[in-house]
């Protein structure tokens, strides 16, 4: 058991930080060995492991082991990285049966997110071990554990396939299923009469399939020819038998003509909203199965990609007298738009329906683990730098391309690859949708020339690729959430600005990567790129092999899947909440002056940081919501210019769940759903008349990051629950002394990682 530590710490990044390790054994109760904080590097590490002795004890307590884990080895102060969003994995070796429950603690430690890899030998319990591992699958066994090495590599391998990285720097893991919201729109016209009860049975079918008992899965209906009609919405019937009962019953509406586009469209409208039991504010899967026995009378294109900008994933399925250009038009992926020759014929791919619904369903809500099937695609475009200057390194620049194309998955769909060369001017040399193999692409690649010219205009060729390449008619697939990647190649420094057109791309959502040589402007590359982290530089052009593993490396790490339609946004929504109480009424001014500090330090000019501002008491009020202003001027005028509203009894749990359900929302200016943070700060001069837990709870399931201010007449137990992390529950004898914490609130902030944003931690909140 030793030496297999010993073999999987030697494959770790432990250096540089990137991986932490932990060690505990157990047997009656738990002894930890070094925790995940402990050691910074491999060799100490590796030290400790080699001089690891046997501790013995009696009875084996799995369970109690487990329980331990959770509470004091995976948290923030033992080293656990989990509330920045690393990766948390736990590999069991059991070498018995347990003798108290497993159940609950192995439950416990994936609802924290741990991934669980249990092994065991031929005297473990099987079924146990499958009951404490994230899935039956990474439950493995060996007969003795000297025979660990032969399931090494199977372990390393369903390790690299669960750990997923979407955000930079901020790792996704899989956990249990998530829920959904299923709607079904059914052709209920006149072409389906007599293929209607199997349409029927098909939706009864899956029905069979949801969790609705317990509001996992809900479900709603509709039917549609000329019109729409809803049969059922998402939240009308809160049980399996009620629906199943409604769909038993169901009977087929006719008319005429068939308007796929206005049906689609009535569903953004009416279904998939809150007010119709959609729960796509709170992260929740939004899943829609067309079933279409004909040709629409009407326009699709616009209607479904609305659908697909709110997020919906919708799986098309049509029969012989469909036209299957306008479901692959519909579908989330050409992929999802099924067939069959009538609708009698469903049972048949209902299975791979059902397979395809659960690989691509994925679940967005921040701080809740996502379900990814296996490596999403990507749209991968290069942009060469053609001038006279590299003339005689171009060949090594085409051979890199030829390298990093040969590990893409070109032949299935799931990767595009796009090259544009530039000097003065850019010019496209295959679009993404040129090409559908690898071997074509290869073939251009090896047969590129360099097209010479000058000067080098770096920013008209970024903006270019913006207007031109990174669309949907050149094969761009970031409108169904394929993400956007771009390697540039520069071999000099730019005639003309790069700011502006870099800023559009990502704006875009594209992940730039930017790679200079000894000619290039360094500062111009670390502009470009997603992250100065990823601006490379070599020597020459020739040196490219020695950076071409980092670089995949670092493509594989920073590559995310934007929601749908949501392209990724650098700044902070901001919200003050304030104690506007009877309490606090001498220290109001000093409230009030912190709020102006931190608003000086935003950048709400350029509509990159947002803030709103509520006072409460007994409830709550908005002075301004996010939305309200756009410009700083205003919204220090507004602050200077604020009252205490006086009032009581202090009820910070209502004032909570008033900011989830009217602040934190798009309506008034939230860009939670395109990635951007989502940042509370707190200021309560007192303790609360009502419960704060559950709002508390409520708000960070949303991905909001609170910050809770308090002072002497605080609860401090209550600061630390509301706070994101009991290190961001501050306090201060009066809010009088707000300016002596004043610095360590914004390092706070600044360091704080993003929760509900899709970038770069280190960007999240820094400017703050």
């Amino acid at each position: 058991m030793r030496d297999f530590v010993q073999r999987v710490v030697e494959t770790l990044s432990l250096d540089d930080n990137k991986d932490r390790v932990s060690l505990v054994q157990y047997s009656k109760d738990a002894a930890v060995q070094f925790y995940l904080n402990t050691y910074d590097t491999k060799g100490e590490v590796l030290d400790i492991v080699r001089g690891l002795r046997h501790r013995g004890g009696r009875p084996l307590n799995t369970g109690a082991a487990l329980q331990y884990l959770r509470d004091n080895v995976f948290t923030a102060s033992a080293g656990s990285r989990r509330l920045e969003g690393v990766p948390q994995v736990l590999i069991l070796l059991s070498g018995g049966r347990s003798f108290d429950s497993v159940d609950a603690p192995a439950s416990a430690l994936k609802q924290l997110g741990v991934l669980i890899f249990a092994i065991g030998t031929r005297s473990s319990d099987s079924g146990e071990l499958q009951k404490i591992a994230h899935d039956p699958r990474y439950a493995l066994s060996v007969p003795e554990f000297t025979d660990l090495p032969t399931v090494q590599q199977q372990l390393q391998s369903s390790v690299e396939a669960v750990v997923i990285d979407v955000t930079p720097g901020r790792p996704t893991v899989i956990a249990d299923r998530p829920g959904r919201d299923l709607v079904f729109l059914l052709d209920g016209s006149d072409a389906t009469r007599n293929s209607f009860p199997a349409m029927r049975d098909f939706v009864q079918r899956v029905v069979e399939t949801l969790s609705l008992d317990d509001n996992k899965d809900r479900v709603s209906l509709v039917q549609y020819s000329n019109d729409a009609a809803v049969q059922f919405y998402l939240n009308t019937y809160d049980t399996k038998g009620e629906v199943l009962d409604i769909v038993r019953g169901l009977r087929h509406r006719g008319g005429r003509p068939l308007n796929t586009g206005a049906a689609l469209q009535y569903l953004r409208d009416n279904v998939f909203t809150a007010s119709a039991g959609s729960r796509r504010l709170e992260g929740v899967p939004q899943v829609l199965i067309l079933l279409s026995g004909g040709r629409s009378f009407d326009s699709v294109d616009g209607p479904a990609s609305a659908l697909k900008q709110l997020g919906v994933l919708i799986f098309a399925i049509g029969t012989r007298s469909s036209d299957s250009g306008e479901l692959q038009k519909i579908a989330h992926d050409p992929r999802y738009a099924l067939s069959v020759p009538e609708f009698t014929d469903l049972p048949t791919v209902q299975q791979q329906l059902q397979s395809s619904v659960e690989t691509v369903v994925i679940d967005v809500t921040p701080g809740r683990p996502t379900v990814i099937a296996d490596r999403q695609g990507r749209d991968l475009v290069f942009l060469l730098d053609g001038s006279d200057a590299t003339r005689n390194s171009f060949p090594a620049m085409r051979d890199f391309v030829q390298r990093v194309v040969e590990t893409l998955s070109l032949d299935d769909n799931k990767d595009r690859v796009s090259l544009v060369q530039y000097s003065k001017d850019a010019a496209v040399q295959f679009y993404l949708n040129t090409y559908d193999t690898k071997g074509e692409v290869l073939d251009i690649v090896r047969g590129l020339r360099h097209r010479g010219g000058r000067p080098l205009n770096t920013g008209a060729a970024l903006q270019y690729l913006r207007d031109n390449v990174f669309t949907a008619s050149a094969g761009s697939r970031r409108l169904e959430g394929v993400p956007q990647v771009l390697i540039l190649l520069s071999g000099g420094r730019s005639f003309d600005s790069v700011d502006a057109p870099a800023s559009a791309l990502k704006q875009l959502g594209v992940l730039i990567f930017a790679i200079g040589t000894r000619s290039s402007d360094s500062g111009e590359l670390q502009k470009i790129a997603h992250d100065p982290r990823y601006a490379l530089s070599v020597p020459e052009f020739t040196d490219l092999p020695t950076v071409q593993q980092q670089l995949q490396s670092s493509v594989e790490a920073v590559v995310i899947d934007v929601t749908p339609g949501r392209p990724t946004v650098i700044g902070t929504d901001l919200v003050f909440l304030l104690d506007g109480s009877d309490a606090t009424r001498n220290s109001f001014p000093a409230m009030r002056d912190f709020v102006q500090r931190v608003v000086e330090t935003l950048s709400l000019d350029d509509n990159k940081d947002r803030v709103s501002l509520v006072q409460y008491s007994k409830d709550a009020a908005v002075q301004f919501y996010l939305n309200t202003y756009t410009t700083k001027g205003e919204v220090l005028d507004i602050v200077r210019g604020l009252r205490h509203r006086g009032g009581r009894p202090l009820n910070t749990g209502a004032a909570l769940q008033y900011l989830r359900d009217n602040v934190f929302t798009l309506s008034a200016g939230s860009r939670r759903l395109q990635g951007v943070p989502q940042l509370l700060i707190l200021l309560s001069g007192g303790r609360s008349f009502d419960s704060v837990d559950a709002p508390a709870s409520a708000l960070k399931r949303l991905g909001v990051l609170i910050f809770a201010i308090g002072t002497r007449s605080s609860d401090s137990r209550d600061l630390q629950k509301l706070a994101h992390d009991p290190r961001y529950a501050v306090s201060v004898p009066e809010f009088t002394d707000l300016s002596s914490v004043m610095s360590r609130v914004l390092s706070a902030v600044s360091m704080t990682p993003t929760i509900s944003g899709k970038q770069d931690p280190q960007q999240s909140a820094a400017h703050i």
